[in-house]
Parts: structure tokens; sequence; C-alpha cells
């Protein structure tokens, strides 16, 4: 397996897979998965002639579970320690829900020219929690709630987590997908239970407004009008107002984890923006 040592000593996992020649795509997971969440990107993408890469978040999947540092700005460095050891240039950098927060911190602040195009999916920017500031933000009650159930029995939450909302599930006429619900759990049991609960504050509570303000690169904002766990009023509508060069492009009734439930159609779409062709509306 492969690893790279951030500054601070923590060891992030990373897969790193294509021709060193072609041009990089890093995709950046959520909470509180592991790289293995793009299977269905990653392939599709190294067969379309891209160089492939993805790495497990500190304290998440295979890297290593630390104690502290579990923040945007740790998360954002560790990026930048695996750009810096591949040498990556040119690359597009997608972003899934936290790691759509990730992605934006990372091209805000560590970008130095390597970066040529930012997706951002589900993605949790510009602020989940609200304030005074960001009234259509959800209540702290909420992510309150998911510290207590993590606390309580981080198995059983993670298991309805991915039975229910994440791949809306829990909606009329649609059916669950066991083996996906499994590989969701498998995922998140993978990762350390300190990462993750510190995690719940580092994608809530933390404001990437002068981050998409900051990026300057063409920027693809994707998002299912059923999300119900990053809902669209408060993230992607105020996101693509925010960027300079945004994109945004909505799907009627795709889920939080439509990445995975419906690849197909997105998997297409971000060819489209990466080669610079048309995605429709």
């Amino acid at each position: 397996m492969s690893f790279v040592t951030s500054t601070d000593g923590a060891n992030i996992f990373y897969k790193d897979w294509g021709n060193p020649g072609d041009q990089p795509i890093v995709f950046h997971h959520g909470w509180p998965l592991s790289s293995d969440d793009w299977d269905s990107q990653l392939l599709y993408f190294l067969s379309k002639g891209y160089r492939v890469i993805a790495h497990d978040r500190r304290g998440h999947g295979r890297s290593s579970q630390v104690g502290d540092g579990h923040d945007m700005n740790h998360y954002a460095a560790d990026v930048a320690a695996v750009v810096k050891h591949l040498d990556l240039r040119d690359a597009v950098h997608i972003g899934h829900s936290t790691g759509g927060g990730e992605a934006a911190r990372y091209v805000a602040r560590h970008a130095d020219g390597r970066v040529a195009k930012l997706v951002l999916i589900g993605a949790v920017p510009p602020l989940m929690v609200k304030t005074q500031n960001n009234p259509g933000g959800l209540p702290m009650e909420v992510f309150d709630g998911f510290r207590e159930q993590l606390l309580a029995n981080r198995a059983q939450f993670y298991w309805d987590v991915a039975s229910g909302p994440f791949y809306g599930f829990n909606r009329q006429d649609v059916t669950p997908l066991r083996p996906v619900i499994e590989n969701w759990w498998r995922q998140g049991m993978m990762g350390g239970a300190k990462a993750h609960y510190d995690g719940i504050k580092a994608f809530s509570e933390t404001d990437f407004s002068d981050d998409l303000k900051t990026i300057d690169v063409p920027t693809l904002v994707m998002h299912g009008d059923d999300d119900q766990i990053v809902p669209i009023g408060a993230s992607a509508l105020l996101s693509a107002k925010l960027l300079n060069k945004g994109t945004l492009k909505i799907y009627e009734k795709f889920s939080h984890g439509m990445c995975t439930t419906n690849a197909d159609v997105i998997n297409a779409d971000l060819l489209a923006f990466i080669q610079d062709e048309s995605i429709g509306t």
C-alpha cells in the first residue's frame, strides 16, 4: 500500500492508478468513508485515459488513526502533501460531501497553479450549520444528534444512515440495495471513532465562503434536489453564487449518494465538464 507522511506525522493512504503522463483527477471522499467510495469513478476515468488519485482522509479508511488534526485545515494540508509527493499538475479535483469542503479549501489555499478545475458534488460549502448569518442552515441540534448517535452505537448509526437517507432508500418506491449499504457500513467502520466524531464539527461548522470567493478555476457544482444529508438550499445554490467561475447542475430526485446509485449519469457529466463539453441544464 502507498502512504505519504503529512507535516504533522499522519500517514495518509492513497491510490494512484494510470499513466503518470496522463491528466490527473484527484478524488476527495465524504464522511465517514474512504477512497473506496469512488470505485465507480476511479475505474471509469482510468478507462478514459486519466490518471486517478484518491486518498483516505486522516483517521478514515487505511490512513493512521491519529488523535488530532481532524479539521479542514489539516485535511487540506494532507491533500497538499499527497499532491506534492506525486508532483501532480493540471489536476482536476472532485470532492463529495465533506470531501467537497476539503477540496475547496485545498484549491483556495494550496493550489499553487497545480489545479485546472474543481467539482463539488453534494458538498457541504459554504456552511452547513444554521447561524445568524446563515439562517438557511441546519440547526446545531442536528449535528449534536449525530454525535450522540455515534457515541451510543456507531455501528447502528452508520447502518441507519446508509440504509435510509444517504441513498434515499427511505423514499417510497425506492428499492434498498443491500450490497451498497454494507459497503458504506464497511468503509465507515474501518475508520476511527475519534476522527469521525471530530469530523462532524469540521464538516458542519467550517465556513467556506471566503474559500469559494478565492477560487479562480472553473468549478462545477453538482447536487441532487432530494439530498437529505446536505440540503441543496443551504449548499449548492449558495456556493454557485459565491464562485467566480461556477456552473450549477441540479439533478431531479437524486440523493446524496448519487455518485454510486446514478454513477452512469454523474460520470458522463463529469467527463463532459473535464473535456470542456456542455453538460446541459
